[in-house]
């Protein structure tokens, strides 16, 4: 494949305006210069603006946060653990820290429970922190209780991510994959728990 930006602009389905854009903030590399202000594009870039666009319109994320992501990417000759990480923070929010020293300790013990105690410092438990803090105010205090439950349950899930990911060779395809799986797995991890709820719930709370 070499084609000229309007014809990438036609496979892909973005606009000129667009593709120059995420040209000038390096989110896609330079094409191959064939005369003054003329270049052709090749199938990396077709590939890295499906990528982007995945990132910035299923992932919501920023611009800045997309290159980023894209920088990690390109510095990393093949999808390690680090650069799944870079795009997991990058793709959740950003959670203020409480200051709950119940809630703290409740969540320290659940790490040591389940051996992820070097995971302290993960963004994700900060959240997690946050959430059994809330809990707390709103005096559900065996709101804890269920860590471990929903832990198995969300280890098999994650091994379900990883197995979806590794399908693809490629970084580029991995890191679409990830921003799909996580983004889109947890709209449909929310629809399928509230469908779960209901059907415990005719069976335990069945009308007489």
């Amino acid at each position: 494949m070499s084609v000229r930006i309007a014809e990438l602009s036609s496979t892909s389905g973005v606009p000129v305006p667009t593709i120059k854009y995420y040209l000038r903030e390096g989110l896609l590399p330079s094409g191959e210069p064939t005369g003054r202000n003329q270049a052709v594009y090749g199938e990396e870039h077709l590939r890295r603006l499906k990528l982007v666009r995945a990132l910035v319109e299923v992932g919501g994320l920023s611009i800045a946060v997309v290159g980023e992501i894209v920088a990690t990417l390109d510095a990393s000759a093949e999808v390690t653990h680090h650069v799944l990480g870079v795009v997991q923070r990058s793709i959740a929010p950003v959670t203020p820290p409480v200051d709950d020293r119940d809630a703290d300790a409740e969540v320290a013990a659940f790490l040591a429970r389940r051996g992820w105690a070097h995971m302290a410092r993960d963004p994700s438990v900060l959240a997690l922190v946050g959430v059994v803090a809330t809990a707390n105010r709103l005096g559900h205090h065996r709101f804890a209780d269920l860590l471990d439950g929903y832990a198995e349950a969300n280890v098999a899930i994650a091994r379900r991510d990883l197995d979806y990911l590794v399908l693809n060779s490629k970084p580029d395809e991995v890191v679409e994959d990830m921003v799909v799986a996580t983004v889109l797995g947890d709209a449909a991890l929310k629809a399928l728990r509230r469908l779960a709820q209901r059907e415990a719930s005719a069976g335990l709370l069945a009308e007489e």
